[in-house]
């Protein structure tokens, strides 16, 4: 319960529950627990520790005695006297009439074109760390290929690092839909992040999908999970984050179709056809 308290010589304060993130950190710890026991140990060790982190420390908010803070009420400046005026209300469909967020939306081709150019930015960079890394671009494609033809998986070096058409034909389907389909996601998912859209997009997803595939990589394929450099993928992939993030949060929004009744928005009723068949 909140109550106001005041005294002669100080403002009125009210005394309310102190704020905590604790809940929020046992609920993250509980998902990666049960996330683990279908990729890896490691994950359920981690979601356990913080999942007793958040509740130990949850329960401390309010045993044996609960954490409150006196918040400041600062008193009006001048007196607000209640006036007599008339209501308008909201009909059923009209603007910002239980709205669903968002309000505003990016076209399913600003998903597209963010794909395409964090396909072109990932693609570049890992052939140039491939070349790097093992002196020959084909080693990466030929890795990338393995998804769909284990053989490779257990090929040597030399053959990883030669050029293949069966392969690199393999590995360019693979990458062109992951990007086509990632970036889809992108401008789905961005409108319905908070501010910072472009670094929570471009670098804390990548870091959590590939933190997501290190931890199933070794159940789902453990010979490609020993080649693939962990490091370089998760750069890679943030290269990917940001430049798909850039490309559809530049792209201009549009507004959902929510505001108008459900009658215009499932074509029962079309306003301004109606007279033209008239005349």
């Amino acid at each position: 319960m909140t109550e106001v308290t005041k005294s002669p010589n100080s403002p009125p304060a009210i005394s309310s529950p102190s704020p905590t993130g604790m809940p929020l950190l046992a609920a993250a710890g509980i998902a990666l627990a049960f996330a683990g026991l279908v990729t890896s140990l490691i994950v359920t060790v981690v979601g356990v520790i913080l999942a007793v982190t958040g509740f130990t420390g949850w329960f401390r908010e309010v045993l044996p005695s609960e954490h409150r803070e006196v918040v400041a009420v600062e008193e009006p400046s001048e007196e607000i006297l209640p006036e007599r005026v008339a209501v308008t209300h909201l009909q059923v469909g009209e603007q910002g009439h239980r709205a669903r967020l968002p309000l505003q939306v990016h076209p399913y081709s600003a998903g597209i074109k963010g794909g395409i150019a964090g396909g072109f930015v990932m693609a570049a960079l890992a052939v140039v760390l491939s070349i790097v890394r093992h002196g020959s671009p084909w080693y990466i494609v030929n890795l990338l290929a393995a998804a769909g033809m284990p053989s490779l998986a257990s090929a040597s070096t030399a053959t990883l690092a030669a050029f293949s058409p069966k392969a690199f034909l393999v590995a360019l389907m693979i990458h062109a839909v992951a990007s086509l389909l990632i970036g889809l996601l992108y401008g789905v998912l961005l409108p319905m992040l908070p501010s910072n859209p472009i670094l929570l997009g471009g670098i804390v997803a990548p870091l959590l999908w590939s933190g997501l595939l290190w931890a199933s990589m070794n159940v789902v394929d453990p010979l490609v999970n020993q080649r693939l450099e962990w490091r370089w993928f998760a750069l890679v992939q943030i290269a990917f984050g940001i430049t798909a993030g850039i490309v559809v949060g530049r792209t201009e929004k549009i507004r959902t179709l929510q505001h108008l009744p459900f009658a215009l928005r499932s074509g029962i009723e079309a306003p301004g056809l109606k007279s033209e068949d008239n005349q």
